[in-house]
């Protein structure tokens, strides 16, 4: 099937730091993800978090649904640091700050999402 690819991208956070983590990928991973839902590859870009502290099963603290235009959008090769290096005048901070971001997690997966026909 040709056609829009969802993919969750989950990510679990150190205790502590899921907003220091939020307020990064807002910053600096979210204009790069802007950046290539202009040209078309992704057609939708959401993040969730759960709703209650306490749900006990949720092994995760943020998730991220791309939805790709299709999969060829999926397999593309797309220079971010070429892209990044055009949205953030000061690149080293850019950089540095991902390298924080990406210290903060604990785990991270992504899961490309089948939708399930109901009838």
């Amino acid at each position: 099937m040709e056609g829009p690819v969802e993919i969750a991208y989950y990510y679990k956070i150190r205790w502590g730091a899921a907003r220091e983590f939020k307020d990064l990928f807002v910053k600096n991973h979210l204009p790069v993800l802007l950046a290539q839902q202009k040209t078309g590859r992704f057609l939708d870009i959401r993040m969730y978090e759960p709703k209650f502290h306490g749900e006990g099963h949720a092994d995760w603290h943020f998730m991220t649904v791309l939805t790709f235009a299709n999969w060829a959008a999926v397999g593309a090769s797309v220079d971010e640091d070429a892209l990044a290096r055009k949205i953030f005048a000061d690149f080293e901070t850019h950089q540095r700050e991902e390298r924080r971001r990406f210290e903060l997690m604990d785990a991270h997966w992504d899961v490309v999402l089948k939708p399930v026909p109901l009838s």
